[in-house]
């Protein structure tokens, strides 16, 4: 994107070129795959309480840290991974999120069908509009709350409504993008 869509860009994405390239090449778009809602999945958790750009500015490392995020490995971290984790002064420090995940790549192998079947099972029918503003933009939503509900009975942890909506905001399964938005995103299917 050029920097004329500086002046439309939504607010929240605007200072940081990471930010802006995030919003501009990925927030939004469809996500399948499950390695890659796995990672996602465990990225709006570690953000929950932090700034988005941190978790963005970090995103590399955890990478690195959770080896790609692939479900099979990440599901055999035991109880050295994680002190090894808290000692990795390049991602957050948090011993309940790195728990989280390590817990719900377990829960993912669990699963009776795939994590994106799950995932985009909760997905709303696209709006027939965009917001107008970022106020009007929701934090939760039936959806998200029947998503982290389910989630929750499955065993997965660290998901509240307001981080399973985050999760449908990434990965395309509504389009946030403000009406004035350049951005253009393939429409938002309700499942798979």
């Amino acid at each position: 994107m050029t920097d004329d869509l500086s002046q439309l860009r939504c607010p929240w994405a605007e200072g940081d070129p990471l930010y802006e390239k995030y919003h501009d090449e990925e927030w939004g778009r469809p996500v399948h795959g499950r390695d890659a809602l796995f990672e996602r999945l465990c990225l709006e958790a570690f953000q929950s309480g932090l700034s988005w750009l941190t978790i963005l500015r970090k995103r590399d490392a955890f990478r690195r840290a959770f080896a790609q995020f692939r479900v099979e490995v990440v599901a055999q971290f035991g109880s050295g991974d994680v002190e090894r984790l808290l000692l990795d002064s390049s991602i957050v420090r948090n011993r309940r999120k790195i728990e989280a995940c390590v817990n719900n790549a377990r829960r993912v192998l669990e699963l009776d069908c795939e994590l994106g079947e799950l995932l985009w099972s909760f997905a709303p029918p696209p709006r027939p509009q965009r917001f107008r503003v970022i106020g009007d933009i929701p934090a939760v939503t039936p959806e998200s709350a029947a998503m982290a509900k389910e989630l929750r009975r499955r065993g997965f942890t660290f998901i509240g409504p307001t981080t399973a909506y985050a999760l449908m905001q990434a990965t395309g399964m509504v389009d946030d993008h403000l009406r004035n938005c350049p951005v253009r995103v393939k429409s938002p299917v309700s499942s798979l």
